[in-house]
């Protein structure tokens, strides 16, 4: 039966935490000094969301998603999402839930209002890359980043709006350097959808931006 996806709940965390450690360990993916993180279910659940991919009421595949910031979201700034421990069981390959839970995160960044998607992986995760690159995923070299001496990530993103809120312009899968250090500070002053000038309200506690023809949008 084709997979299908949900939201992760607290009942799937263990299942999770054990196919997450079981792939990345078993296949030589990290070391006992990353099974903290890779088991991590709980705390990845409380600023990111955690997607499962089932197939006979069996947990088949996992994935992380943070859309609005965190721990989880390394190398993002805001209205960027990111992509984390995409897993599926190796039994369960070639059923497409690999596919499905990349689809997942990419419509929840969308609903999230992300205008662009990014991931690192390792140069060994072959059959992953593949993946990515069929979803619309493209590299972006200078993202390739070293989280721990020895180990470099590549680094792939994939826009999901055709222009940059901070400039107008077009928005490019290695984004423009100076809208990203602006965007960690100030909301976005054109709508991603159709270029058009927004009406932006700042308060205290956050802001909103206003395209007369997508809606508002929010930090």
């Amino acid at each position: 039966m084709p997979a299908t996806v949900r939201t992760a709940q607290p009942a799937d965390h263990a299942a999770v935490a054990e196919l997450t450690a079981r792939v990345y360990l078993g296949e030589g993916y990290g070391d006992e000094r990353y099974e903290p993180q890779l088991r991590a279910v709980g705390s990845r659940a409380q600023t990111a969301t955690v997607l499962v991919a089932q197939a006979d009421d069996r947990l088949i595949g996992a994935v992380t998603v943070a859309t609005r910031g965190g721990d989880w979201a390394e190398q993002a700034v805001p209205g960027e999402a990111v992509i984390r421990m995409l897993v599926v069981s190796p039994e369960a390959r070639g059923s497409g839930a690999g596919a499905a839970l990349v689809q997942a995160c990419l419509d929840a960044a969308r609903a999230d209002g992300c205008t662009l998607v990014r991931l690192s992986s390792q140069d060994s995760m072959t059959a992953a890359h593949r993946l990515y690159e069929r979803a619309g995923f493209v590299r972006t070299p200078s993202f390739d980043w070293s989280p721990v001496p020895g180990l470099q990530l590549r680094a792939y993103a994939l826009p999901l709006a055709p222009w940059c809120g901070q400039c107008g312009s077009e928005l490019t899968p290695e984004g423009h350097a100076a809208c990203r250090r602006a965007a960690s500070l100030d909301p976005p002053r054109y709508c991603a959808q159709c270029r058009r000038r927004m009406v932006v309200q700042v308060t205290p506690t956050g802001w909103s931006a206003r395209c007369v023809e997508h809606g508002t949008v929010t930090g």
